[in-house]
C-alpha cells in the first residue's frame, strides 16, 4: 500500500470539536453574565426559579448561536477528507473558530452597552438603522473610553479563546507511514459517520429540539422563560438574534377576524367632518430622549410648566424605543410593531403624514433635525411623507455650532427653528426633531459650569435642552404667528432610567405629550391614555380637517370612554393598555394583565381575572391585523 501521511483518529477530531465548542457555551455564558451585570436595575425581582427557567432558556439560544456561528468550523473540522491531515488545515480551523467566537464578544459587548438606549437585543435591522451615518468612529471611540472595564473584558475573553484553543495536530509532519486498505476504509467510514451523525445534532440545536413539532426556534420563542417581556433580552444572544432576522419577512397576517368582525371592533380610517376648516399653524417639537421621569424629577421646569399651560396626558406612553420609531409614530400615526418601519420591507408603502395632508390645505410644510441630512433616514422618510422642505446641518450652515458627533447643538439650532418659523408664509406646519440630549452626553463648554454632573450623565443634557427650548418660546412668542398656532410637544423615546418605576415594561415607554392649544384652550391635564400615534388624528380633528385619511391611533379630544387606549410592542409582546390595566399578547394568546396604575412595579398578575380582558384582547388583536394587512397590502392612505 502507498505510504501517506500520518492518520489520525477520528475521534480525536471529534473529541477537539466538543472541547472547543463547550469553550463557546462558557464564552457565551460569560457573556450573558456581563451582559445582566451591566444592565441589573432593569431586571428586579429575579427569584430563583426565574433565573433557573433564564438559564434554562439561554442554554436552548446559545446553542442555536453557537450553531450558526460555527457550523463552518464544525464542518471543516469533521468532513473526511485528507486535507484535514495538515496542520495548515487545522490552522486555518483555528483562526476560523477564534475570529468568530471573537465577533461573538465583541456584538454582545456592544449590545451589552446599546441595551440601555433600546431594551431590547439588536437585530439584523441595526445595520439599516445607522447605514448612513457618518460618526460611528466617533461613537464606538467614546462608547471604548467609557467603558474601558468592559473592552478589558472582552480582550481577556478573545486572549482567553486563543489560549484554550484544543488544535488535535500541533506540527507538521513529514513522515510517512503504511496503512493498509483495510485501516483506511475503516478510518473514512468512521469519520464518515461521525460527519453525517452530526448533522442532525446542529440541525436540532438551530431547531432548539428533536420534536417534530419544533420549528426553528425565533427570537419571540425566548417569551416562554421569562416573566417580564424585556427579561428576554437575558435569555437571547446577540448574534443569534442578528442572524435570525437577516432577510426575514417582518409581518404575516394573522386573519383573527374575518372583515366584518374587523370593522366592527376597530378601524383607522377617520372620517372627514362637515365643520369649519381651522387654518391654524402647526409645530411639533419631538424631544430626543425626553422620558417623563425626567420631567416628573425635575430636570426639565421648563417643560414641566408648559404642562401647567395646556393639555397635558400623565398616562402617556411612546410607540417605539428608538429615534427612528418616534418620527413616523408621531407623525404619520405609524406605530413600531416587530421592526421599525424603516427598516423593514414595507419602507416604500404610500404613507401620509400630517404635513402631506395639510398641504392639502394649502400648507407650507418644513422638517428640521440638526444632524447631516442623511442621518437616521429622518430625510428619506420627510421626503416620502410630504414635508415640502428639510433643514438640516446643511441649510444651517454654519459648523462651529456642530457638537462634534452628533448634530447641530439643541439652543443654536431652536432659534433657528425660530427664524425660519417667522418667514413661512401662514398656515405653516413645521416640526423640529432635537439631538443634544443624546449620547455621549455632551453640552456646550459654556454651560458646564451651569449643568454640572448629577446622577444620569443624561441629566445635564435634559436641562440643557429644556433651556434651549425656553428660549425658543421666549423668542417665537414675539411673533406675530405665535397666537395663531398649535403645538405639540413630546419624545421620540426614553432613555436611561435612574427610578425603578420607569423601568418596568410601562416605565420604559412614559413620555411626556402636551398640547399648547391658542387661547389656553383644553387647559388640564388628564388620566386618559395617551400615545405618540394619537397626535396626527388629535391635530387633524381639532382643525375639523375636511377629508378621510388614515392614522392607527386615536383622537385624544373625543370624550367616548370606550376610545381609551394605547399599544406599542415589547420584545415579543403586543402591550395593550386601556384605562388602568396593561395587557401583554405574544400574538398567540395573552401572557399577562397589570393594573399598571396601582401596581407600578407590575408586581401582580391578574390574567383571567377581570371581566374586561376579553374585550381588551379582541382589541389588541384588531389594531395588529388591520396593521400587518395595510402593511402588507401598502393600504395606508385613501385613495379619492
Amino acid at each position: 500500500m502507498k505510504r501517506i501521511a500520518k492518520i489520525y483518529s477520528p475521534i480525536k477530531f471529534l473529541t477537539t470539536v466538543i472541547v472547543n465548542i463547550l469553550t463557546a457555551y462558557v464564552i457565551f455564558g460569560i457573556c450573558r453574565l456581563v451582559f445582566y451585570l451591566s444592565n441589573i436595575e432593569y431586571f428586579p425581582n429575579i427569584g430563583f426559579q426565574e433565573v433557573l427557567q433564564i438559564l434554562k432558556g439561554g442554554l436552548v439560544f446559545d446553542t442555536a448561536g453557537i450553531i450558526y456561528v460555527n457550523i463552518l468550523y464544525i464542518a471543516l473540522m469533521l468532513i473526511p477528507l485528507p486535507w484535514r491531515e495538515t496542520l495548515k488545515w487545522q490552522n486555518i480551523c483555528k483562526w476560523i473558530f477564534v475570529v468568530t467566537n471573537s465577533i461573538v464578544i465583541i456584538v454582545n459587548f456592544i449590545d451589552t452597552v446599546y441595551f440601555q438606549y433600546t431594551n431590547r437585543r439588536s437585530t439584523a435591522s441595526v445595520f439599516s438603522e445607522f447605514k448612513g451615518e457618518d460618526n460611528l468612529l466617533k461613537v464606538f471611540g467614546t462608547e471604548i473610553v467609557q467603558n474601558w472595564l468592559l473592552v478589558i473584558i472582552a480582550i481577556a475573553l478573545i486572549y482567553t479563546i486563543y489560549k484554550l484553543y484544543l488544535n488535535p495536530i500541533r506540527e507538521k509532519s513529514n513522515k510517512k507511514k503504511k496503512h493498509s486498505v483495510k485501516y483506511i476504509i475503516a478510518y473514512y467510514t468512521s469519520s464518515l459517520l461521525i460527519f453525517v451523525l452530526t448533522i442532525p445534532l446542529c440541525i436540532a440545536g438551530i431547531r432548539g429540539g428533536f420534536a417534530h413539532s419544533t420549528r426553528p426556534i425565533t427570537i419571540g420563542n425566548a417569551n416562554q422563560y421569562v416573566n417580564r417581556p424585556i427579561e428576554t433580552a437575558i435569555v437571547l444572544n446577540t448574534p443569534f438574534s442578528i442572524i435570525r432576522t437577516i432577510g426575514k419577512k417582518v409581518y404575516e397576517n394573522p386573519n383573527y377576524f374575518n372583515k366584518e368582525e374587523l370593522n366592527k371592533i376597530y378601524t383607522p380610517i377617520h372620517s372627514s367632518t362637515d365643520k369649519n376648516f381651522n387654518k391654524l399653524n402647526v409645530v411639533v417639537i419631538i424631544l430626543e430622549s425626553f422620558g417623563q421621569e425626567y420631567v416628573e424629577y425635575g430636570y426639565a421646569p421648563f417643560l414641566t410648566s408648559l404642562q401647567e399651560k395646556g393639555l397635558y396626558f400623565k398616562n402617556a406612553f411612546s410607540n417605539g424605543r428608538k429615534s427612528i420609531d418616534g418620527m413616523p409614530s408621531v407623525l404619520s400615526s405609524i406605530p413600531m410593531f416587530i421592526e421599525p418601519y424603516f427598516t423593514t420591507h414595507y419602507a416604500n408603502n404610500n404613507i401620509s403624514s400630517i404635513a402631506n395632508e395639510l398641504n392639502k390645505q394649502g400648507y407650507h410644510s418644513a422638517f428640521f433635525h440638526g444632524a447631516p441630512n442623511g442621518s437616521m433616514g429622518f430625510l428619506a422618510f420627510a421626503k416620502a411623507t410630504g414635508w415640502k422642505e428639510y433643514y438640516g446641518m446643511d441649510e444651517y450652515a454654519n459648523s462651529a455650532d456642530f457638537d462634534g458627533m452628533w448634530a447641530i447643538w439643541d439652543e443654536p439650532f431652536m432659534q433657528f427653528f425660530a427664524d425660519k418659523l417667522s418667514t413661512f408664509k401662514e398656515p405653516f406646519v413645521a416640526s423640529i426633531f432635537t439631538a443634544s440630549s443624546h449620547h455621549p452626553y455632551k453640552i456646550p463648554k459654556e454651560y458646564e459650569a451651569i449643568y454640572t454632573e448629577e446622577g444620569d450623565p443624561i441629566h445635564k443634557c435634559i436641562r440643557y435642552t429644556d433651556n434651549a427650548l425656553k428660549k425658543f418660546f421666549e423668542k417665537a412668542q414675539k411673533e406675530e404667528w405665535f397666537k395663531n398656532t398649535l403645538f405639540v410637544i413630546t419624545a421620540d423615546h426614553t432613555n436611561a432610567s435612574s427610578h425603578q418605576e420607569y423601568m418596568t415594561d410601562t416605565g420604559i415607554f412614559r413620555v411626556p405629550i402636551i398640547f399648547l392649544f391658542p387661547n389656553n384652550e383644553y387647559n388640564e391635564c388628564s388620566s386618559k391614555v395617551a400615545q405618540q400615534i394619537d397626535i396626527m388624528p388629535t391635530i387633524l380633528n381639532y382643525l375639523n380637517y375636511p377629508t378621510p385619511y388614515i392614522a392607527f391611533g386615536k383622537n385624544l379630544l373625543d370624550s367616548n370612554p370606550n376610545n381609551n387606549w394605547v399599544i406599542n410592542y415589547n420584545n415579543g409582546f403586543y402591550q395593550y393598555f386601556e384605562g388602568d390595566y396593561l395587557l401583554q399578547f405574544d400574538g398567540e394568546k395573552p401572557f399577562a394583565l397589570y393594573n399598571y396604575n396601582s401596581d407600578n412595579l407590575l408586581k401582580e398578575n391578574v390574567l383571567n381575572e377581570i371581566s374586561e380582558q376579553d374585550n381588551m384582547l379582541n382589541r389588541c388583536k384588531a389594531i395588529i391585523q388591520e396593521y400587518i394587512e395595510r402593511m402588507i397590502n401598502d393600504n395606508l392612505i385613501i385613495n379619492k
